[in-house]
């Protein structure tokens, strides 16, 4: 697992993988200046009480809260986001490491979409419903967002990288099999994601990550030594 946490990051040293890392950056810097933009229009520039003084709470309130859920939820959502662009990622991890490998499957725009708003729906509905523990329980509330969002987080990349080389049978069956790696892996890239500025290399690093994971659960990595 260490050894393959440090060939993801050695993935930063090609430029298609950094390409896509800036192409990640200004996306998110878009989404956010949006709803940013969206938050101050509803709430600082709308009085909804004829107390200033409750409008000045109810904005700090708001503000808290939106802050509060772009944190929670940001690893989980730059893993839906992001799954249209790693595919080239993906590709020049296995060119690089992996060149035996036969050709890929290739499952289209559609089933790449259908996988990210699948994947979006249900991180939003789980860390919805523990939001109140995230916040009523300090110190179990990081437990619980590792947890949920390693098991998310491990799921998703694992299942981009797997359906490259398997039917989406073999690949449930083997994570089901095996499910510890791809956790451990989710929890790792949800710890990753939760760090400043390391977040932003999140994307491509666990697409890497989750290719060696998965070939190192196939044999492949320990072939390739």
């Amino acid at each position: 697992m260490i050894r393959a946490l440090f060939l993801a990051f050695g993935q930063l040293s090609d430029p298609r993988a950094r390409r896509v890392v800036w192409v990640a950056v200004l996306s998110a810097a878009v989404a956010y200046a949006a709803l940013a933009g969206t938050v101050w229009a509803v709430l600082f520039q709308t009085p909804l009480t004829d107390y200033a003084w409750v409008d000045g709470v109810i904005d700090l309130l708001g503000g808290l809260v939106v802050l509060l859920l772009a944190w929670l939820l940001f690893p989980a959502t730059v893993g839906a986001v992001s799954s249209f662009f790693l595919d080239e990622v993906v590709e020049r991890v296995e060119a690089r490491h992996y060149p035996q490998l036969p050709p890929p499957r290739r499952n289209g725009w559609l089933g790449e979409l259908g996988t990210a708003l699948r994947f979006l729906a249900l991180v939003l509905a789980i860390n919805l419903l523990a939001l109140p523990l995230y916040i009523a329980a300090p110190g179990l509330n990081l437990v619980v967002f590792y947890t949920v969002n390693g098991y998310l987080l491990g799921r998703e990349y694992f299942e981009m990288v797997a359906h490259r080389r398997m039917d989406r049978g073999e690949a449930r069956a083997l994570r089901r099999a095996r499910p510890l790696k791809p956790f451990l892996a989710g929890v790792i890239i949800a710890f990753l994601s939760s760090i400043p500025f390391v977040n932003l290399l999140v994307p491509v690093v666990a697409s890497a990550f989750m290719v060696h994971v998965l070939q190192s659960m196939t044999g492949y990595l320990r072939r390739a030594e």
